[in-house]
């Protein structure tokens, strides 16, 4: 028994992994004026976040239809892959659970299993990498689903912004809350803990440091950590060294956030994605 493990783009891993682990990535569609991109195919991210502040229109995203899904699962069951597990970015962001899930009920080939993260960029990532690594070990379906459903409950993302411009241009936040958050200087974090996307406002960058801070410390011990930024390299890797006593697991994943994200929350963006070694008893920012 071989199990394929399919991903889609918006999962950040890096392509040394995605390579070593023989991961398939789906790329999502970045819809920039009339022209469709397929995200981490067609366009770089450093195209795209130079570019960003001047599109004269906000870029849109969009998942694939199941006949890529199809597609994808068919080339894995010619490669000699006998059973497929596609993971996918939480259904309450996107579309993509749902197409899966469909191409899924259509093929016929051999068995698919389509999970839904409940996580995004690389709390997606992290469990396509567990199961990649699980699979090689020749562990079954049940065997990988089970420790992919305990890692979910020891994942947490959250981010600061660095503004609300691209909230309000892509349609996240009326006009009005964008006009007081502008006045306030608000710095919104954005977090997800299993399938649910929350948010708080900082009135200063300071405070959302702090603020994330006290999230990577009420976690407690890692398991796993990626760095995230949106086009902030430098900023992310001084988040690094400031948050050095937190992040002692391993060697530490810093990310670039994926367009089909980045398009919703600009570029400066930095954040966590953290795998604790135990389930807190408590989600960290209540």
């Amino acid at each position: 028994m071989t199990i394929g493990i399919v991903t889609d783009s918006s999962c950040d891993l890096p392509l040394s992994l995605v390579k070593e682990h023989h991961i398939t990535i789906v790329p999502l569609y970045i819809n920039i004026g009339d022209k469709s991109y397929q995200d981490g195919v067609d366009l770089s991210r450093n195209e795209f976040y130079e570019n960003l502040p001047n599109y004269p229109a906000p870029p849109k995203t969009s998942a694939p239809g199941p006949d890529i899904f199809r597609e994808t699962y068919q080339m894995l069951a010619n490669s000699g892959v006998t059973e497929i597990l596609s993971i996918h970015i939480s259904k309450s962001l996107s579309a993509i659970v749902d197409s899966a899930i469909q191409a899924a009920k259509e093929f016929t080939t051999i068995p698919v299993t389509v999970l839904d993260s409940r996580q995004l960029s690389m709390g997606t990532g992290f469990l396509a990498l567990t199961a990649a690594r699980l699979a090689e070990k020749g562990k079954s379906m049940n065997e990988i689903l089970g420790q992919l459903e305990d890692q979910i409950s020891r994942t947490f993302t959250f981010a600061a912004l660095s503004t609300i411009e691209f909230l309000k241009r892509s349609g996240r936040m009326n006009g009005v809350a964008f006009l007081l958050g502008n006045f306030l200087q608000i710095k919104p974090i954005l977090r997800m803990f299993d399938g649910k996307p929350t948010s708080e406002r900082i009135r200063t960058h300071s405070r959302a440091v702090q603020r994330m801070s006290n999230f990577l410390k009420n976690i407690g011990a890692l398991e796993n950590v990626a760095i995230m930024h949106s086009h902030a390299q430098k900023e992310a890797d001084q988040l690094i060294e400031l948050f050095s006593e937190y992040l002692t697991a391993g060697p530490k994943l810093c990310v670039e956030i994926t367009p089909v994200i980045g398009s919703h929350i600009g570029p400066g963006a930095l954040g966590f994605v953290c795998i604790a070694k135990t389930k807190p008893a408590k989600i960290p920012w209540d």
